[in-house]
């Protein structure tokens, strides 16, 4: 079924960005399976993207302490300086992400947004808190290297009875209206900024998507 679009005031490339799939991935993923407390440490790879940005910024207005990882300098200052994030650090320059987690969340990690999977996976759950929450939005690490999977000590799931759980944000529709009221107040009220990473032209495309895999785009 199709529908007219209602811009409600907004650039119409915000319906395809931080209206969309990516908004509602990052809503349903956070409030809907990590149901967070104000107070609580939240932990989110891939941070500048389209996903962990909203991610990371949902979180802080909901009161958490927040922190990402990212591919650049570029990136990591962006996450700090414009989007809020309490902390932020390039995992490109650590050579062990488990002691890395563990210098940026000395008492634990009580949500994990996972969109890198393998080696960050393990090192965020090697450091999460008793009963601490993952939702697993994507594994853009092993897209492109089919032999590169790692999984994390299901010891220190069982023990820490942790809750990994994936989705998809076609699951959760039904709480479309509620995440674009939201998001529309959120924008108008200058709580959240949009990040956009613009290609012109169709002969783009090819060199834009292969960017995601380079850390190229925002």
């Amino acid at each position: 079924m199709l529908n007219k679009l209602d811009p409600m005031g907004f650039p119409l490339s915000y319906h395809v960005g931080i209206f969309a799939f990516s908004g509602l991935t990052a809503y349903a993923g956070f409030f809907e399976l990590c149901k967070p407390k104000k107070g609580e440490k939240v932990f989110v790879s891939a941070a500048s993207g389209s996903v962990g940005n909203l991610v990371g910024q949902n979180a802080k207005l909901s009161g958490c302490y927040v922190v990402g990882c990212a591919g650049s300098k570029q990136k990591v200052e962006l996450l700090k300086e414009k989007l809020g994030f309490d902390d932020a650090f390039n995992y490109k320059e650590e050579t062990d992400l488990k002691s890395a987690v563990k210098r940026y969340f000395p008492d634990g990690i009580d949500i994990y947004f996972d969109n890198v999977g393998a080696e960050m996976l393990e090192a965020a759950v090697a450091n999460m808190n008793t009963f601490g929450r993952v939702a697993v939005c994507g594994v853009i690490s092993e897209y492109t290297d089919a032999a590169k999977r790692a999984a994390p000590n299901m010891l220190e799931v069982v023990y820490k009875r942790i809750t990994i759980r994936g989705f998809l944000a076609a699951d959760h529709m039904n709480l479309f209206a509620d995440f674009s009221s939201a998001t529309a107040d959120h924008l108008r009220n200058g709580r959240i900024h949009v990040l956009e990473d613009i290609s012109q032209c169709v002969e783009s495309i090819p060199a834009a998507f292969m960017g995601l895999f380079r850390v190229d785009n925002v």
